[in-house]
């Protein structure tokens, strides 16, 4: 059964692999933008990478302009990388229109099997315990996969923007 971890190398090789899927598309939730995959086939660039993705949750660490602290997860069954989950401690104006607070992504060989609605579901209490009481979810207008995954936990359309349908989440079960 798949399940949220932090970012850990021992998954160096089923990471490379799962990311090669995505072929250059961009991998929302895996905070890799700035890490060039061919870099990431060395073990102490890939262990610089993972340190860099768990000391991003942390508020003092450095940043470019326009992110904010990030809990990055990755979703795994055994020893095999299926996807990646990103939940933003807060937003700013980008995320706020257009990115939200959690974005994931499965690898291509693994969809369709509802890994990202179950990655979300397990993601939400985490949220709640980063102080979050609603999180933004956003997709593209045409991803009827992902409208499906914030739907079946509890995502209440908001609007349309820029081309992202806007959902919100409740962290908590309704009483």
């Amino acid at each position: 059964m798949p399940i949220l971890i932090a970012p850990d190398d021992s998954y160096q090789s089923s990471w490379l692999e799962g990311t090669k899927e995505f072929d250059g598309a961009h991998l929302h939730g895996a905070g890799a933008e700035d890490w060039p995959l061919e870099e990431l086939r060395d073990a102490r660039s890939f262990r610089r990478f993972v340190d860099a993705l768990v000391r991003g949750a942390l508020p003092e660490s450095p940043r470019k302009p326009g992110y904010v602290p990030c809990t990055y997860l990755w979703i795994v069954e055994g020893e095999t990388f299926l996807g990646s989950l990103a939940i933003r401690h807060e937003l700013n104006d980008f995320l706020l229109n257009e990115g939200g607070h959690i974005g994931y992504s499965v690898r291509p060989s693994a969809r369709r099997r509802g890994h990202a609605a179950k990655a979300l579901a397990a993601a939400l209490p985490i949220a709640r315990e980063l102080g979050l009481t609603r999180v933004l979810l956003t997709c593209d207008e045409d991803n009827s996969g992902s409208r499906a995954t914030i739907k079946k936990n509890g995502g209440i359309y908001e609007d349309t923007r820029n081309g992202k349908r806007r959902y919100w989440v409740a962290t908590a079960a309704s009483a």
